[in-house]
């Protein structure tokens, strides 16, 4: 029934009409999707989402620079405000402000998640439409407000399981996770960065946030700008042209993997119902030393172990199975396990969030069923689960109805355990910690009971969700790609590890360094690729670049795989190794082309086994051990973007790419060169100064991402 409700939603939307419930009781009106008079029109990207004009937004106001395109001229009317209301469960006193939509009301709520706004049109007016589940975000947005907030980046210990970090703990705001960011889909974000950390610069990347026109603002140190030095501050700022659930988080080196992470929400329709929405889950691995400490054992003898896993910034950590006789001796009141109280018959959604530094799990809830709504920023058509496999970066919006398999028990004996189960072969946990039972569904919120549940016999396969299932709602066709994928001269590639050598230098040192070309990415931080738009002549193979300048909306197809050539394999120069790599790509949602266990070959392009008509789409996506992935975006946002692996490890040895698309189309305002240049030049002067390091040696250790 929903396949076919989908369906007729889509026909009626290319047909350019959808029928709207009524205004009133006595008329039935027929709504284009989006604003009228834009709907197929190229320009529609510049008219809706301004950040190709100077971000120009008022104190408490509103940054229109809205433009009508010609319609029929019709008498001017008085129209009310748009509306301001409370999206479902979002933070005390926080509201959807849309008054500059004069006209508009909102449609959404219990039993209408898939609504958002509507505006009938009239006789005297033909600028309504329609924004909801079924509306085209990467052309059309509402027009909302403007979002101020403030982080404050500082040092501070962390007791997340109950050893307390002596060190190297960081966090934004004074808390781990950092605060909730919040914003309705629409708005504008301004967020003030001031780094006062004692011995690190920093920048904050917004993970999976599009950055349409406005990559500058991206966060990614020796990128799109110099690292914010210690003291100093930078404000980030981009419009909301998408909705759903992601993380913010360091992109200076392994940042954060030390604590510098949180969840931000953009408040926006829903492809199921639901009745009640809960703050973010955030969960990962976790540490007791700094990531940096951690990253010198990675280099020379990895795998690393991480510690614990937690969840929202709690967990368990057991002395008993820990060889270190110190243990106890370090050992703190751990935080209380994480609660959560369901009342029976209520559909909650969870928004799930992998914060890991370098491992994938599988979230799951005893006895409990999951319906599975979002992938990162996309909304699928609903499927069931009993258990879901999140990789680093990911994220999904899951309902879970409360009604458990077990019902008929007493409602004192009705607790159930929220399961982080680490995936196999993607999990480096010390012996003896693998606790997977971090949280509590509680039935009674008097009960103090410990559950006695046991979990699902799910798969815990280290592979993402099943391709077949992850079907976006918003549809889309694919294009024949623009660049060359051929195996030897395009972009198809190798991902692999240079084993130490004598002739490897500074910077890289002799260690083990993941790469995609023949030498690891290794930038640096006080030069950044901003700096050279347009000069193709300036780096080195270190800079690790893409030149990707095609028409406008023509399609890049990016492929990568676990197994190198037979020519590199002889040679003996990398290491291939059978693992699972979390590939993140920044400015885009990619589609995920194919997904395959077995190598690449050149005629999967037209077999059948790529898939070009509405494949998943996502940002971050698993590429699969001893096989590969390919991937493909469109050319609609010009910026310098980053694809990586979210391992955090492997990105800071200099696993990433570098795509510069589209230069030539980049418009930088006076104004924020002249805030670039300035944090560069603070951040140049602090590090000349080597008496702000820890020890006076060589600063960069990593790729400088």
């Amino acid at each position: 029934m929903r396949f076919i409700e989908s369906l007729c939603e889509t026909l009626t939307r290319a047909l350019g009409l959808l029928s709207l419930s009524p205004w009133n009781q006595d008329t039935r009106l027929q709504q284009p999707v989006g604003p009228s008079q834009v709907q197929e029109s190229p320009q529609a990207l510049e008219t809706l989402f301004p950040s190709t004009k100077p971000f120009n937004s008022q104190e408490g106001g509103i940054s229109l620079q809205y433009e009508k395109l010609p319609g029929a001229k019709h008498p001017k009317v008085a129209l009310p405000d748009g509306p301001i209301f409370a999206p479902p469960n979002a933070s005390p006193g926080f509201v959807c402000n849309y008054t500059a939509m004069k006209g508009w009301r909102h449609t959404g709520g219990v039993g209408m998640r898939g609504a958002w706004l509507e505006k009938p049109i009239g006789d005297d007016d033909d600028t309504g439409g329609i924004y909801n589940i079924f509306t085209n975000y990467d052309r059309f947005a509402p027009i909302g407000t403007v979002r101020k907030y403030h982080l404050n980046v500082t040092d501070q210990n962390i007791n997340a399981d109950g050893i307390n970090r002596p060190d190297g703990g960081k966090v934004f705001n004074g808390q781990y996770p950092g605060p909730w960011i919040e914003a309705c889909w629409g708005d504008w974000v301004e967020i003030t960065v001031e780094n006062h950390l004692q011995y690190n610069g920093t920048s904050v990347h917004w993970h999976g946030v599009r950055m349409l026109n406005s990559f500058e603002h991206d966060g990614v140190n020796a990128i799109t700008q110099c690292a914010i030095a210690p003291e100093d501050q930078f404000t980030y700022k981009f419009r909301v042209t998408q909705y759903g659930t992601s993380w913010y988080h360091s992109h200076y080196s392994l940042q954060y993997a030390d604590g510098l992470a949180g969840p931000i929400t953009f408040h926006g329709p829903s492809s199921a119902d639901y009745d009640v929405a809960l703050e973010p889950f955030l969960f990962g691995d976790w540490s007791h030393n700094s990531a940096f400490e951690d990253y010198s054992v990675e280099l020379r003898n990895p795998p690393t172990l991480m510690k614990t896993v937690i969840l929202n910034g709690k967990g368990f950590y057991n002395c008993t199975n820990n060889p270190n006789p110190d243990c106890n001796d370090l050992k703190v009141d751990p935080p209380e396990i994480f609660e959560q109280v369901f009342e029976r018959g209520r559909k909650y959604l969870l928004r799930l969030i992998n914060t890991s530094t370098a491992s994938t799990f599988i979230f799951s809830i005893d006895k409990h069923i999951l319906q599975v709504v979002a992938m990162d920023f996309v909304a699928i058509e609903p499927y069931y689960t009993d258990s879901i496999l999140v990789g680093i970066g990911q994220r999904y919006h899951v309902i879970v109805e409360a009604s458990p398999s077990n019902a008929l028990i007493p409602v004192e004996d009705q607790n159930y355990w929220i399961r982080i189960t680490g995936a196999k072969d993607c999990f480096d946990i010390e012996p003896g910690q693998e606790n997977e039972k971090l949280g509590i569904i509680h039935y009674n919120a008097g009960s103090k009971k410990t559950p006695t549940t046991k979990r699902y016999n799910f798969n815990t396969d280290c592979a993402d969700e099943p391709y077949e299932s992850l079907v976006p709602v918003v549809p889309m066709h694919v294009g024949r790609p623009a660049n060359d994928i051929d195996a030897d001269t395009g972009d198809n590639f190798e991902i692999g590890i240079e084993a130490p050598a004598e002739n490897f230098t500074v910077p890289h040192g002799n260690f083990t360094r993941w790469d995609f070309l023949d030498t690891p990415m290794w930038l640096n931080f006080s030069d950044p690729t901003i700096d050279h738009i347009g000069d193709y002549a300036w780096g080195t193979n270190e800079t690790a670049m893409l030149i990707e300048n095609f028409s406008k909306d023509e399609w890049v197809y990016i492929i990568m795989t676990g197994q190198g050539t037979p020519k590199q394999v002889a040679e003996g120069k990398r290491t291939f190794l059978p693992l699972a790599h979390p590939m993140h790509l920044h400015g885009h949602d990619f589609v995920l082309l194919s997904q395959q266990t077995r190598p690449f070959h050149p005629d999967d392009v037209t077999n059948g086994t790529f898939k070009y008509d509405n494949p998943p789409r996502r940002d971050v996506a698993l590429l699969p051990r001893n096989g590969y992935m390919a991937v493909g975006f469109r050319l609609d946002n010009p910026g310098i973007w980053i694809l990586h692996c979210h391992i955090a490890w492997h990105a800071s040895s200099g696993l990433a790419l570098q795509i510069r698309e589209n230069e030539h189309e980049i418009q930088l305002t006076p104004q924020f060169i002249e805030e670039k240049d300035r944090v560069c030049k603070n951040w140049r002067k602090w590090l000349g100064n080597d008496t702000n390091w820890w020890t006076p040696h060589e600063f960069q250790e990593d790729s400088g991402i």
